[in-house]
C-alpha cells in the first residue's frame, strides 16, 4: 500500500505482512458486527409504525405552528435576556474557576503529582455530566429559578474550558520559561512572565468559544426549572401552542446566530 510519494509524486509502496492483513480484517469483522448488533437492538426496540406516519405528523405540526404569533414575542424578552445572562454569568463564573485548575492539571506548572490527579478528576467529573443534568439537580437543591442555571452553566463550563487549557499550557514553548528560571526568577515569576503570555490568547478563545456554546445550552434549562427561555418553551409545549412555539425557536435561532457572529468576531480579533 502506499504511505507517501516523492518529490516527484511518485507513490512509495510499503508491503504489508500476512500479520497486518489478518488484524485490518478482524477490525473491519468487529466493526461491521457492533453496527449488525446495534442496528438489531434499535429496530427491536422502534416502533416502525410511528416511523411510517413520521412524515404526515411532522406536516401537521408544521401547518399547526403557521403563522407564528408574532404577538407573543413581546412576552419572549424578558425570559430571553434571562437566558443571555445565564449563559454569560455561568460562563464567567466557569472560567474563574476552570483557570486555577487547568495550570494544577497540567503537568509543567502543577506542584504534585496528587494535586494534578485531583484537578484531573475535577475536569473529567465536570465533562461527564450535561448541563441539562445539572440543573435537575441545581433546581431540586436551590429550587426553580435563574440561580440554578447560571451554577449548572458553570459547572459544566469548568471541564471545557479546563481541559483545553491545561492542554494549551502543556503545549507551550519551553525556551522563554527556561529562560526565565535561568535568572533566578521565582514560580510565580516564570508563570507570570514565561507562561501566561504564551497561554493567554488560547484562554481567550476558549472563553468565548464555550460561551457561544452556553448561549446554546442555556436556551433549554428552563424545560427542568432553571430559568430563561425554556420555561415559556415548556409551557407552549405543554399547552399545545405550537403558534407560539414557532415564535420561540425563531428568537432562539436569531439569538444564536448574533452570538455566533460575535464569537467569531471576538475570536479574529483576539487570534
Amino acid at each position: 500500500m502506499p504511505v507517501s510519494t516523492t518529490p516527484q509524486g511518485q507513490p512509495i509502496w510499503r508491503q504489508r505482512t500476512t500479520r497486518a492483513q489478518w488484524l485490518q480484517f478482524l477490525a473491519w469483522l468487529a466493526g461491521v458486527s457492533l453496527f449488525l448488533v446495534c442496528w438489531k437492538v434499535i429496530s427491536d426496540n422502534t416502533m416502525w409504525v410511528f416511523v411510517e406516519d413520521a412524515g404526515r405528523q411532522g406536516a401537521d405540526l408544521i401547518s399547526r405552528m403557521t403563522p407564528p404569533e408574532w404577538g407573543y414575542a413581546n412576552v419572549l424578552w424578558k425570559p430571553m435576556w434571562d437566558t443571555i445572562n445565564i449563559a454569560t454569568l455561568g460562563t464567567a463564573l466557569g472560567i474563574m474557576m476552570a483557570f486555577p485548575v487547568a495550570f494544577l492539571a497540567a503537568r509543567n506548572t502543577t506542584p504534585h503529582p496528587l494535586i494534578r490527579s485531583a484537578a484531573l478528576v475535577v475536569i473529567v467529573s465536570s465533562r461527564s455530566i450535561n448541563s441539562l443534568i445539572w440543573a435537575m439537580l441545581l433546581v431540586t437543591i436551590l429550587g426553580p429559578g435563574v440561580l440554578a442555571g447560571i451554577i449548572a452553566i458553570a459547572l459544566r463550563s469548568i471541564g471545557f474550558v479546563g481541559k483545553l487549557l491545561y492542554e494549551a499550557i502543556e503545549e507551550i514553548h519551553p525556551t522563554p520559561v527556561e529562560a526565565i528560571s535561568a535568572t533566578g526568577a521565582s514560580r510565580l515569576q516564570v508563570m507570570n512572565y514565561g507562561v501566561l503570555p504564551q497561554v493567554m490568547p488560547a484562554f481567550a478563545g476558549i472563553s468565548v468559544y464555550r460561551w457561544d456554546i452556553n448561549i446554546r445550552e442555556s436556551t433549554v434549562l428552563g424545560l427542568v426549572g432553571a430559568g430563561g427561555i425554556g420555561l415559556q418553551l415548556n409551557a407552549s409545549i405543554n399547552s399545545l401552542a405550537w403558534d407560539q412555539v414557532s415564535v420561540i425557536f425563531l428568537m432562539i435561532f436569531a439569538t444564536v446566530l448574533v452570538s455566533e457572529w460575535i464569537s467569531a468576531r471576538v475570536r479574529h480579533a483576539i487570534i
